[in-house]
């Protein structure tokens, strides 16, 4: 007989508002209610990226406006799609999307993670790399991926 199953308390999901990201949100959902888990929603914001020393102009915004924007949504996205019985906790971080991932996960002791993958194949995987891969390799805790053709999960 293998070792007993773990209580799941706090369960990560990364959320990037792609189609993708939701679906592994909506898996995660029914895993909190039935293991009375909190879901650990975290949103990345990648800082600007450099080309020849210079930063791309894209920051226009504060980081501190797009930090509580992306936070307004993630619980907008809560109060969408949740029962009130779901505890949410929100996390914003700023950085490499894998890092910042493993890194709450470590932070807040999580039992699972729920990530999308986007199934890019070939040469765009092998330039922008795949963030659910990293996870895989880093996390702290078991890791559920969630394929963007999957079927439902019911």
């Amino acid at each position: 007989m293998g070792p007993p199953l773990r209580r799941l308390k706090t369960i990560l999901v990364p959320i990037d508002f792609s189609d993708a990201s939701l679906k592994a949100f909506r898996y995660a959902v029914p895993f909190a209610g039935q293991f009375g888990a909190t879901l650990c929603l975290v949103h990345v914001i990648e800082e600007g990226s450099f080309v020849n020393d210079l930063p791309n102009v894209v920051l226009v915004r504060p980081e501190q406006e797009r930090v509580r924007e992306a936070n307004r949504e993630l619980l907008t996205l809560a109060r969408r799609e949740i029962e009130e019985l779901v505890p949410i906790n929100p996390q914003v971080r700023i950085g490499k999307p894998f890092h910042e991932i493993v890194e709450v996960a470590k932070q807040l002791k999580a039992d699972l993670i729920i990530i999308a993958t986007h199934g890019h194949t070939g040469l765009r995987r092998a330039l922008l790399g795949s963030t659910a891969e990293l996870v895989v390799r880093h996390a702290p805790c078991p890791v559920l991926v969630v394929r963007q053709k999957e079927q439902e999960f019911v």
